[in-house]
């Protein structure tokens, strides 16, 4: 099997690299609108990676692709990607405004042509075992969901422009997994956030600090926090808290976290970024979409799905400005 990787920036090499760990992948194939990018990338990687000339060689030669380049580029190489008949992982968003996303969902539901999105917590071990228990009925009644997200430094003041801000990039994974998790509807929210880290935040009508609170139609509440900046490393936790029991993911010795109770020690080699503390959610994600693109295995991850976490997304960002709660015109669910 020969899987392509449109766009070998930081997170399509990462994707690049695991793809070729894989045994049933025996090539990877890697295209860059960037000269002399996807050969660089490839002269590292070895002899099993190919840079190719451009996106049509790439589709018509590979089995699968993964779209790794800038948002708006995604729905235009997810077409052409289904008009080839080559199944697709794009990574989040699929697009990056309701009707641009819904408009993207009929084609790709009309072609027949598998496409994932990349929302990579569906794909974390750990995580799955958490949903895999809520769906069991192991923790009873789910009350309280808390999530915390924190990057260890903030992203480049160039990106801040075209990131669509807090809610729909920082938080949008959170907003994707905890629905999933819940498996009931959204029916209102409300958020709130302030600049703490830089005033290039404000500069660019964002915030670097923040929190959503979500309430699900059976009354269950999700407390959803995050920022640009973690003092000790990147920071990813998931807590559920339910009649039963209560869970937790994202806790271990690597955890930016100190504990001032007696006979704690600080956290050794805290995660320093995402791509560490999601190796092994990265790493299966690629293998469950090698088998996809086989037959062997059902879409996780599908483009319809997505429309929650951006309605959410949208819906935290208009609370944040107007100050109040938003409620849902309709149940919002995975």
């Amino acid at each position: 099997m020969r899987i392509g990787v449109a766009g070998v920036g930081r997170i399509g090499a990462m994707h690049a690299r695991h793809l070729g760990a894989l045994d049933e992948v025996d090539e990877v194939l890697l295209f860059d609108p960037v000269a002399g990018r996807a050969d660089a990338v490839a002269a590292v990687l070895g002899p099993r990676t190919r840079a190719v000339a451009d996106l049509d060689e790439l589709l018509r030669d590979s089995d699968g692709f993964v779209v790794a380049t800038p948002t708006d580029t995604h729905p235009d190489l997810v077409r052409r990607g289904i008009a080839a008949g080559v199944p697709a992982l794009c990574e989040k968003p699929a697009a990056g405004d309701l009707d641009g996303l819904r408009a993207l969902i009929d084609d790709v539901e009309a072609s027949g042509v598998a496409v994932l999105v990349g929302f990579q917590r569906r794909f974390d071990p750990a995580v799955r075992m958490l949903r895999e228990r809520i769906r069991s009925g192991a923790l009873g009644t789910v009350y309280l969901v808390r999530t915390i997200g924190q990057d260890a430094v903030p992203p480049d003041v160039g990106y801040l422009p075209g990131s669509g801000g807090i809610y729909r990039d920082l938080f949008i994974h959170d907003l994707d997994a905890v629905p999933w998790l819940v498996g009931e509807p959204v029916v209102q929210v409300y958020a709130s956030g302030a600049v703490l880290v830089d005033p290039a935040f404000a500069d660019a009508d964002d915030v670097d600090t923040a929190v959503a609170v979500l309430r699900f139609a059976g009354g269950a509440h999700a407390v959803l926090t995050g920022g640009r900046q973690h003092g000790l490393g990147y920071d990813h936790r998931i807590e559920v808290i339910g009649s039963r029991d209560a869970l937790a993911v994202g806790v271990d010795e690597r955890t930016p976290l100190t504990s001032l109770e007696p006979g704690q020690r600080p956290a050794t080699d805290p995660y320093p970024g995402f791509p560490e503390r999601f190796e092994r959610a990265y790493r299966n994600e690629m293998a469950v979409f090698v088998d996809v693109v086989a037959g062997r295995a059902d879409n996780p991850s599908p483009v319809r799905d997505s429309l929650v976490s951006l309605e959410l997304a949208i819906a935290c960002d208009t609370s944040r400005r107007g100050g109040g709660p938003v409620r849902l015109d309709h149940a919002v669910s995975s």
